[in-house]
């Protein structure tokens, strides 16, 4: 049929026939919010993350308030970062059954129902920075995957639904696994950051946890930008090696690997919509260049691309 007698315009007349005839829709269980949660602070002392307008760093308990409240208004996940007292050559903060993840998964599990994240990674616990072990300036993968393992089975026996490795070692999805596996946390879900590329993205991110590597650089175990056949080989060995979840990170500039892994092997796909994807987009609306509609349309273009989950940081907004 042509014109006139098809009139393509009679799809979008009203708001009410565009919203009833949307192809993608957003959910609240869509989202998943990171929280960033500090050892050192005390109660009511949340400190603002000046690379994330709106973002804050939380005690324990006040991370917990603000996650009840978002509960109340229709969230069902959260991502746990951890911000710890002290660091060391090994991150052992991140593996302490009373360090601040740990406590903080308890306490959430205790008083909520919410699905909870932890993120696995060394970057934030250690003083070099970086997400597994240094030898003589070197990153170490397979001496790193013992304690990546440590850090995810100590966040199963917190109670953590779901553990994410974000570090990009080789194995350490298998490495979690079996560990997770012969301790009896069989049933905890691996959502792996099975494509994280080596992003500037990242920068605020950085700044608000306090994990910028203190000498060179992420790109020798997070992925080249150039490259989209990598992301599917990464994610099928994390299928192999037992991930639930396959995570693309950062998602709005990697839309096309979003769409890629779904189409390839159509299991549970996550984004996350990240610090710097984030923090661009607040400050275009704050400078007036942009509306917020465009926060909408940045979500939008995730699910549209093929992501069941969106972590972001936009989720009390889109609630």
């Amino acid at each position: 049929m042509q014109f006139p007698i098809t009139r393509m315009r009679r799809l979008r007349k009203t708001p009410q026939i565009r919203k009833i005839l949307s192809e993608t829709k957003l959910n609240p269980e869509d989202f998943i919010y990171p929280m960033f949660v500090k050892e050192t602070l005390k109660d009511g002392q949340k400190e603002h993350i000046d690379t994330m307008p709106g973002q804050y760093r939380y005690s324990l308990n006040d991370a917990v308030f603000e996650a009840k409240k978002l509960e109340k208004r229709g969230l069902v996940s959260v991502l746990l970062f951890g911000m710890p007292d002290k660091k060391d050559d090994i991150g052992s903060s991140a593996y302490d059954e009373n360090g601040i993840v740990q406590n903080t998964v308890r306490k959430l599990k205790e008083e909520t129902n919410l699905v909870v994240i932890t993120d696995v990674c060394m970057c934030q616990y250690t003083t070099q920075g970086h997400c597994g072990i240094i030898d003589d300036d070197e990153i170490i993968n397979d001496e790193s995957l013992e304690y990546l393992s440590k850090i995810a089975l100590s966040h199963a026996e917190a109670g953590a639904d779901i553990v994410a490795p974000s570090d990009m070692m080789d194995g350490r999805v298998e490495a979690i696994r079996e560990t997770l596996d012969v301790n009896g946390y069989d049933d905890v879900l691996i959502m792996s950051y099975a494509a994280k590329y080596a992003s500037a993205f990242y920068a605020p991110f950085r700044h608000a946890v306090d994990s910028a590597p203190s000498f060179g650089d992420r790109k020798t175990y997070q992925m080249n930008p150039s490259n989209v056949n990598e992301a599917l080989r990464e994610s099928e060995l994390d299928l192999v090696e037992g991930a639930d979840i396959l995570m693309v990170k950062p998602a709005i500039a990697y839309l096309d690997v979003i769409k890629s892994i779904k189409d390839e092997f159509n299991v549970p796909t996550a984004a996350y919509q990240v610090s710097g994807e984030y923090s661009m987009i607040k400050a275009g609306i704050e400078a007036g260049y942009l509306t917020e509609d465009v926060i909408y349309e940045s979500l939008i273009s995730i699910k549209r691309a093929g992501a069941d989950l969106i972590i972001s940081h936009f989720a009390p907004e889109f609630l």
